[in-house]
């Protein structure tokens, strides 16, 4: 039986070698990003997320992956995102967040450090900063009444909203000063700095991510209510930068 490895790096080789045998010299790079990248890896609760970058040809080859993505889906690999070298250069305008925090957080585990060669405009990231935000907000508030307010699904609207909310941090911190923290802490504390934010309520929100909290329902109704207002306030510090 497939086995998660306790660091990813543990099966660099082995991964490398089977999406050899696939792609062969249709294979441009593979890169490992996201927490497993960084220092936020949970063996069995975060996803190893895996960027495969192909030649146009090795599209092709696609459905020959279908059992290598099987069974490193069974080791606690995310099914891979592939894309080429020209759909990377052609959509920095369209995902600068995206393609920003793979650049920040990433590790080449096979050929060419393709993402540390981008750079994305900053006005192009203001803007998806700003519309990423709003979405969220939207979508809370959403959350919140499909929910009725209950506990348990706002603990999980919580958990499985928050990471895509550090991403969002980690692009407003490099567009005010070009760098970011690895660390979901360290990005919340940073963020604290420099915006008016209560850094206490996303770092409660961490926790809940991380499953390290023993909140009552009654004080996870209300740390959900803070974190769509922080979310708002936000919106209106993007909104005047």
């Amino acid at each position: 039986m497939a086995k998660i490895p306790d660091k990813p790096q543990d099966v660099f080789v082995p991964l490398t070698q089977d999406y050899l045998k696939v792609f062969g010299e249709e294979l441009v790079s593979i890169v490992l990003y996201g927490s497993a990248a960084g220092g936020s890896y949970i063996k069995g609760k975060s996803d190893i997320n895996v960027l495969l970058v192909l030649t146009p040809e090795g599209e092709d080859k696609l459905a020959d992956s279908f059992a290598t993505i099987k069974y490193w889906k069974k080791r606690g690999f995310a099914v891979p995102l592939v894309i080429t070298k020209a759909f990377i250069n052609s959509s920095l305008d369209c995902y600068p967040i995206e393609f920003l925090n793979m650049k920040n957080n990433h590790i080449v585990i096979y050929g060419e450090s393709i993402l540390a060669q981008i750079n994305v405009n900053l006005e192009n990231l203001r803007l998806q900063i700003e519309r990423e935000l709003k979405g969220k907000l939207i979508l809370l508030r959403q959350g919140y009444l499909e929910a009725q307010g209950k506990p348990r699904q706002l603990k999980n609207l919580i958990s499985h909203s928050f990471t895509a909310l550090i991403s969002i941090f980690t692009a407003l911190l490099y567009y005010k000063h070009g760098n970011a923290p690895r660390e979901r802490r360290d990005t919340i504390k940073e963020m604290a700095k420099l915006f008016a934010i209560d850094a206490e309520a996303f770092l409660q929100c961490a926790d809940i991510k991380e499953g390290k909290n023993n909140l009552s329902g009654e004080e996870i109704v209300g740390l959900f209510k803070k974190y769509v207002q922080e979310v708002a306030n936000m919106c209106n510090i993007v909104d005047l930068l």
